[in-house]
């Protein structure tokens, strides 16, 4: 009986038990490691086999020889392939998006360069929603191309014609293998439509014979207000750092999908060596236990900010989901898409330009001036100078990213503190 194996139990007798309960105990039997409440960090480069006849099945495994048996558990070999931390994160990880299986990662673009890598290779498209996280732009637009991997944007915020007609487009140019989205988007909070993305695939796949797979990164909202494979997705990728590490303390990623896919991409982990390391897995999983006690304060808080922000005279537009028209395109997506919830991670404009937005930005006291979002703390950036100043101006403001926007990463903080810190420094705008 394996450690990470022997405790997955979900539901007590009839009752079905819901993830945050999961996650103080899911995977991990106290009785495996003297009784511990909590996981040990297995801080081990190596493991040791039982005989020699376990380490070839170990490897068997590992290297795809055989398939796995049904209760089979894969023994462990080597932290790169596999560490008992990093496999009970990786069942609770799946847990909220009710996915087979998942992988973590050192980081959010070790997660998304792994799966893309998995299925792209020279002459395929991958066509992506736009705007998307200045790293991720990065990938597809400046490296990707260089191994011959060709990319065709669309908004966010297409209807299922203008994404179809996008497809045909990628089609002329090779076989399409992979739809990518961010949604919401980063940083205007633009919504893709994941079922129309779904419905454009398997339209594709009648027509071409090469079936696009679908990868979401749910960075935003997920894990708990939006579940994208129930959408029509393949894969959900995540940066970890955000909202589920939630303290700015860890870089990690994830991806989460059906077994078939998720054992693809773990063979491209294994050769690439882009996993987490266990002691960042363990911090993980001491964050997983007040996930969504954080996200739904965080939420809370930044509906009041946001509510303020949007009666300000020196405030031009606030893009937050839950100030959507119900009755709008984007509205309607939210609303079926979506938990009902609108997250903490929202982005503003303010009357005027670049200087305007700087002088916003240096006046804040409480709300810190950085990069990165999902944190108790708050935090303010300046996108088009910051996570999105590799994109040419033009392109900016093509996808909605002005000098005057602004975005905050809304945290746990006493809200009345925050409403007053942005009071002070708008008024010396």
């Amino acid at each position: 009986m394996k450690l990470t194996k022997s405790y997955h139990h979900r539901t007590l007798g009839n009752h079905p038990l819901h993830p945050e309960t999961l996650m103080m105990s899911y995977g991990y039997d106290p009785k495996f490691s003297e009784g511990a409440i909590k996981a040990p960090l297995f801080q081990t480069s190596t493991f040791v086999f039982e005989n020699a006849a376990a380490g070839k099945s170990f490897f068997e495994l590992a290297y795809g020889k055989r398939q796995r048996g049904p209760a089979e558990d894969p023994g462990m070999i080597y932290s790169r392939i596999n560490n008992p931390d990093l496999e009970i994160l990786e069942d609770r990880l799946t847990l909220w998006d009710d996915a087979q299986d998942g992988l973590v990662f050192s980081s959010g673009m070790a997660a998304i360069t792994t799966s893309l890598l998995s299925f792209l290779r020279p002459g395929d498209v991958v066509m992506h929603s736009e705007p998307i996280y200045g790293g991720s732009d990065f990938l597809l637009h400046k490296i990707l191309p260089q191994f011959g991997i060709h990319y065709v944007g669309f908004p966010a915020d297409a209807s299922g014609d203008e994404i179809e007609a996008r497809m045909r487009q990628a089609e002329d140019m090779g076989p399409v293998r992979v739809i990518y989205l961010e949604t919401p988007a980063n940083p205007t909070n633009k919504l893709a439509d994941i079922a129309a993305c779904a419905t454009v695939r398997d339209a594709a796949l009648a027509r071409t014979g090469t079936r696009a797979v679908i990868m979401v990164d749910n960075t935003y909202l997920g894990p708990l207000w939006q579940h994208p494979l129930k959408h029509g997705a393949d894969i959900v990728l995540y940066s970890l750092t955000k909202y589920v590490g939630g303290h700015s303390d860890v870089i990690a990623g994830a991806a989460l999908g059906s077994a078939e896919l998720i054992t693809l991409v773990r063979g491209f982990r294994t050769i690439l060596g882009t996993m987490c390391d266990p002691h960042t897995g363990w911090l993980l999983m001491r964050s997983l236990e007040t996930l969504s006690l954080r996200m739904t304060r965080a939420a809370d808080n930044a509906r009041v900010v946001a509510d303020r922000l949007g009666r300000h005279p020196k405030v031009t537009a606030v893009h937050a989901l839950d100030r959507l028209d119900p009755k709008s395109a984007q509205g309607q997506l939210f609303a079926r898409q979506c938990n009902g919830a609108a997250g903490s991670t929202f982005s503003f404009e303010i009357a005027g330009g670049e200087a305007e937005a700087f002088r916003f930005l240096d006046s804040l006291t409480l709300i810190k001036l950085a990069v990165s979002l999902g944190g108790t703390e708050s935090l303010a950036s300046h996108p088009a100078t910051m996570t999105h100043s590799d994109l040419s101006p033009e392109n900016l403001l093509r996808t909605g990213i002005t000098p005057a926007l602004i975005r905050l990463s809304i945290g746990i903080e006493n809200p009345a503190d925050l409403l007053v810190d942005l009071e002070q420094a708008l008024a010396k705008v």
